[in-house]
């Protein structure tokens, strides 16, 4: 029974806050600074609903020198709640052509100057690269990227996709990692309390003097960081539901 109510009420919840941000982007179109107040209106309500435990160590991201590339593992659909308060400012994210045809979502994350690419068209694709990394060099911009470009539905991080990494070395920006454990592992939203997040980030990683030819070396560095973060977090995250 609780399970279904929270359920309403986030379904409740994802529609005032969706038209919420539209009315952000129609007062302020393409702002870089819309998907951050769009994230904290999603994600903050949406996880006292969903009485998750929280425990949140995210100054390095929150207070990064801009710009940089974020790399957050992707878990499931609750992302947009767990990750939506740790935003920091003028930061965008990169996703799928496919998220502009969801009702008011689609049309609020664009016009939060978010960027869209079409991963079945490889010239645009590599045009949308080409003018992010543009943008992460000349306005004072950060990219958010889950770079497994799927969610891993609890079952640990899955390999990185390259695209976030060559856009770092292209645009000589630093990648800093942002960890959350595996949440859904442990969420049961019948229960009073109904999981627990724990979230890190972890220290900048330069990218200066690198060329293409280091983006494996790069990807490998972050994704071992992250393993090793991501398990302590998943530790953390029981003991913190342990507490009474």
């Amino acid at each position: 029974m609780l399970s279904l109510l929270r359920i309403l009420l986030l379904a409740v919840h994802f529609v005032i806050a969706s038209v919420i941000g539209l009315l952000i982007g129609l007062c302020r179109p393409f702002n870089p600074d819309n998907s951050r107040l769009c994230a904290r209106v999603y994600g903050i309500p949406a996880l006292r609903i969903m009485g998750l435990r929280q425990r949140i160590e995210a100054d390095g991201v929150l207070n990064h020198q801009r710009p940089a590339i974020i790399v957050a593992n992707h878990i499931s659909n609750h992302d947009l709640f767990v990750f939506g308060q740790v935003v920091p400012v003028r930061t965008v994210s990169l996703g799928k052509t496919s998220l502009k045809w969801l009702p008011l979502f689609g049309q609020l994350y664009w016009l939060a100057g978010n960027v869209l690419v079409d991963r079945g068209n490889a010239v645009q694709a590599r045009r949308a690269m080409e003018t992010t990394t543009d943008t992460l060099q000349h306005k004072d911009m950060s990219l958010w990227v889950f770079a497994e470009g799927t969610r891993g539905h609890g079952k640990g991080l899955g390999p990185f996709k390259k695209g976030a990494f060559l856009m770092a070395i292209n645009a000589g920006v630093p990648v800093v990692p942002v960890c959350a454990n595996n949440y859904t592992r442990t969420m049961n939203l019948n229960r009073w309390v109904g999981g627990a997040v724990v979230m890190r980030a972890l220290p900048p990683i330069p990218t200066t003097g690198m060329t293409a030819d280091d983006v494996p070396e790069l990807m490998q560095r972050c994704h071992a960081a992250m393993a090793e973060c991501i398990e302590q977090l998943d530790r953390e995250a029981e003991a913190l539901l342990k507490q009474g």
